[in-house]
């Protein structure tokens, strides 16, 4: 099935299969480079620097993030708490809920493990893609991505 906007066809089903896809690679390569070097996973790296950027964030907002589930995210969280990169402490507006913060590990972690991601993805979408072509690929799947957060697309059930 194709779709045509201003005179140009897609073929979507092949575009989202190429997106996954190449998530999908991208992702295992992350993975795979940050296990080695540093003893974590993309999705952990991606949580730690989430806290990192946004202090006092809660369980919900890094499902809201990640459009995870919260009882899945809160797992994660525990994993990371576990391992004395992040702490809870109580939420002064919400006794319901806690609000997340990286120890000193966890910012000696993330600032680590984040050399090594830009490394890694430098090398993996720069030596696959002219840097004109990537700029418009970052600028399609930005406004795709506002898109569906804005629309609520996507968000999972519980």
């Amino acid at each position: 099935m194709e779709y045509t906007s201003d005179g140009d066809a897609v073929d979507l089903p092949g575009l989202f299969a190429d997106l996954v896809r190449c998530e999908t690679r991208l992702y295992n390569a992350l993975n795979e480079r940050l296990r080695e070097r540093h003893g974590i996973v993309t999705s952990q790296f991606e949580s730690l620097r989430f806290l990192r950027d946004h202090p006092a964030a809660r369980v919900a907002d890094l499902a809201s993030e990640f459009a995870a589930g919260v009882g899945a995210m809160s797992k994660g969280v525990d994993r990371l708490e576990k391992q004395g990169w992040i702490v809870r402490q109580p939420n002064p507006s919400d006794r319901r809920s806690s609000l997340l913060a990286l120890t000193d590990a966890g910012a000696r972690l993330v600032e680590a493990a984040e050399q090594t991601f830009t490394e890694q993805l430098t090398h993996l979408l720069g030596t696959a893609v002219a840097s004109s072509s990537l700029s418009a690929v970052a600028q399609t799947l930005s406004q795709l991505r506002g898109a569906l957060e804005r629309d609520q697309v996507g968000l999972p059930a519980g």
